[in-house]
């Protein structure tokens, strides 16, 4: 079966729903790789007190561990946040071949909102598709920060 990228976006809200069980800012991500989800990963900075603990970067850390290798040219991630700068470097790093998102991030985004470091003279260039169940990752994020002013 070939899935879309709303299901792999639901798989990436399931991983945001943790992170907000935990605390945490409700993000999620997951790395596929012909059409299987091979690395999940969501926000843990609280939880593990480490800045670098973003989503994406866990989710590639782990991607590499299941491939044996650096190099996720053959993968696509989906993540429910615009990835930040740290992120987006990772991705162009790990040479994944394709970002997609849900809500966009005016503050920290840099794959269109602030900049787009994808389109910058680096060795790799990943696609971008914007916009994926945007309304429920955005919804998730305002829940969330609507309950942390409580």
């Amino acid at each position: 079966m070939v899935y879309d990228d709303a299901y792999f976006m639901s798989i990436a809200l399931e991983q945001a729903k943790e992170a907000a069980r935990q605390g945490e800012v409700p993000v999620g991500a997951c790395i596929v790789q012909d059409n299987q989800v091979i690395a999940t990963g969501y926000n843990r900075r609280e939880l593990d007190q480490n800045a670098l603990a973003h989503a994406e970067i866990l989710a590639i850390e782990q991607a590499c561990k299941v491939l044996g290798g650096w190099r996720l040219h053959r993968c696509s991630l989906y993540v429910t946040l615009e990835p930040c700068p740290m992120c987006t470097g990772a991705i162009i790093n790990a040479r994944i071949q394709r970002i997609v998102y849900g809500a966009k991030d005016s503050k920290a985004g840099c794959c269109g909102s602030v900049c787009n470091m994808t389109a910058m003279p680096f060795n790799h260039h990943p696609r971008i598709t914007s916009g994926v169940l945007e309304e429920e990752c955005m919804a998730q994020l305002k829940e969330f920060f609507k309950a942390l002013r409580r």
